[in-house]
């Protein structure tokens, strides 16, 4: 048999990792990783306003070294063998891009400009515009939300395109087009990448962009104009048709082939989300849910159409045919914060240390807190008088996305020391996630098993275990660590024609689960009870919120 080998590349919030995989058994031969040096440095963003910018050239510097890394660990033959790459990106990722389908940051005249770069999906500057396109479709003739839950978010394409017209003026004008991060570095890798004739994920438009074959497409012209006039004549410079990630792309260009070593016959596939790409290398099977876990999470679950394609799943990030799996429909929720509520806990007790005994000793902690409070966190009893935290600290994605919503903590005493509230935080993020699963049994889709991957789900025992524990369910982590880009590389054997499906180049390349949690039965019940106090404090943040916003309009 001969040796062929794919390339799948992972494009995550802080670095990109390239994994070079023996198409045919599924054995990794080798795989690096770059961080992105801008955004590594704190360029383009300003936490205090959710604005999160990335410079495209982190994107393509990164790439060509972690690729070329990569190789470089690889018997000299691999290169020679190399028959397919495909890309996974985060998303809603948009940015403005030229004529020609070149980033605008890429122009001098842009270099330095955030407007001009990719928007990243934790940004949250467009939470006005999230607002005005969820009014105006609730009294449009056409509901565009109802593929999406129902409620658009401020994570999401339109919201984020709108928001940077709005305030970028050189940037509205010189747009003419906008891409998202998979499809844009995809088309990359071909050099082709005119706006108006490039495949567009399908991943990508149904799930952020109200792309349905319904409408036509995407929403109608006399809906985007009648929400800002700056978006006139957008849609005919966007996309009608969309594409399943097991689809070729285009062929690698010459001066891609030459930057990574590689022939010029590689095939690149059509991109997709770091997440749904995550469950297919994951194994991900109808009915069970496939939960992400990093900073945030992404909760992805797959059925058969004529099972429930007829169901409307009020409250999640879309569902899609092919959006995960080819012919069956993809389903997505997820949690705006996750390991990103423990980073903001560490970094709270942290960064007194540093200002008082330096950078040194606060790097020293850094390393060692987390796991501190997770095996100081196991040692504490679970009551039904604990603190409760609400997870929103992030806003909130699913069920119902509001990232105006904030977090909070509750029924803190004198004896609140530091690994009690961060028990309190994990459980917040296992109630959070538990919210999701109900919201789907609610509307009649069934879980069948819990599927775990991601840096959290291999890293932290404590995390995995009171999860297991709040959803009463037995947990599988994926024995990939790096599933996301296990499932690009078997798009990438599809794509290439290495593999006939999808479903058979998994059955090859997939690698099973290495570890189970089991829900303790001594404390499900408590978590049970937790669990309703989280949902009370919840309706009552929300419930302030929506005064506060009420409050304005009698005013005037």
């Amino acid at each position: 048999m001969a040796e062929d080998y794919v390339i799948g590349i992972d494009f995550g919030t802080d670095s990109v990792r390239a994994l070079v995989v023996n198409a045919h058994n599924g054995n990794s031969v080798s795989s690096a990783l770059r961080e992105y040096p801008r955004w590594k440095a704190g360029k383009y963003c300003d936490p205090s306003s959710s604005q999160f910018r990335q410079h495209p050239l982190d994107y393509l510097e990164s790439l060509e070294a972690a690729v070329n890394e990569a190789l470089a660990g690889c018997p000299a033959s691999v290169r020679e063998q190399v028959r397919g790459i495909s890309i996974d990106t985060t998303g809603s990722t948009p940015v403005a891009v030229d004529r020609n389908g070149q980033a605008l940051a890429m122009h001098p005249a842009f270099a330095e400009n955030p407007n001009a770069m990719f928007v990243l999906w934790k940004d949250h500057t467009a939470n006005q515009e999230a607002v005005e396109i969820n009014k105006l479709a609730k009294r449009w003739t056409t509901d565009y939300t109802r593929f999406v839950g129902g409620i658009y978010s401020s994570e999401w394409f339109w919201a984020k395109i709108l928001h940077i017209l709005r305030v970028d003026g050189q940037v509205a004008q010189e747009a003419f087009s906008w891409m998202e991060h998979c499809d844009w570095i995809s088309a990359e890798l071909t050099g082709d990448t005119d706006p108006l004739k490039m495949k567009r994920s399908r991943c990508a438009a149904g799930h952020k962009a109200l792309w349905h074959p319904d409408f036509d497409g995407l929403p109608s012209e006399d809906f985007l104009v009648a929400l800002d006039p700056l978006l006139a004549g957008i849609r005919s410079r966007l996309f009608a048709e969309t594409s399943t990630a097991d689809q070729p792309l285009g062929t690698i260009s010459r001066q891609w082939a030459k930057r990574l070593g590689l022939p010029d016959n590689v095939v690149i596939g059509v991109g997709a989300f770091d997440a749904h790409m995550g469950a297919v290398g994951a194994m991900i099977e109808p009915y069970a849910l496939c939960k992400v876990i990093g900073t945030s999470t992404c909760d992805m679950l797959i059925a058969p159409n004529e099972e429930v394609g007829h169901l409307l799943v009020k409250g999640i990030c879309g569902q899609v045919d092919g959006s995960i799996v080819p012919g069956m429909l993809g389903m997505e929720a997820g949690q705006s914060a996750f390991g990103d509520i423990y980073a903001w806990f560490a970094k709270l007790v942290i960064s007194p240390v540093s200002a008082l005994l330096g950078e040194d000793q606060a790097a020293e902690l850094e390393k060692r807190l987390i796991a501190y409070l997770s095996d100081q966190a196991l040692l504490l009893p679970v009551t039904e008088n604990d603190p409760v935290t609400v997870d929103w600290l992030n806003g909130r994605r699913t069920p119902d996305a509001n990232h105006m919503l904030k977090g909070a903590i509750l029924g803190l005493d004198l004896g609140s020391d530091s690994a009690k509230i961060f028990k309190s935080l994990v459980e917040s993020t296992a109630f959070g996630s538990k919210s999701i699963v109900e919201r789907f049994k609610k509307e009649g889709i069934p879980i069948h098993e819990v599927i775990a991957i991601g840096g959290v789900a291999r890293k932290s025992g404590y995390v995995m275990q009171v999860l297991s524990d709040v959803l009463n369910v037995p947990i599988k982590v994926a024995a990939a660590d790096q599933a996301c880009a296990l499932g690009a590389a078997m798009f990438a054997s599809v794509a290439a024609g290495v593999h006939k499906s999808l479903p058979e180049a998994q059955a090859a390349m997939g690698s099973g689960f290495d570890m189970v949690y089991h829900p303790r039965p001594d404390v499900v019940p408590v978590y049970q009870k937790l669990y309703g106090k989280y949902i009370q404090a919840g309706n009552f943040i929300e419930n302030e919120f929506l005064v506060s916003q009420l409050i304005p309009e009698i005013t005037n």
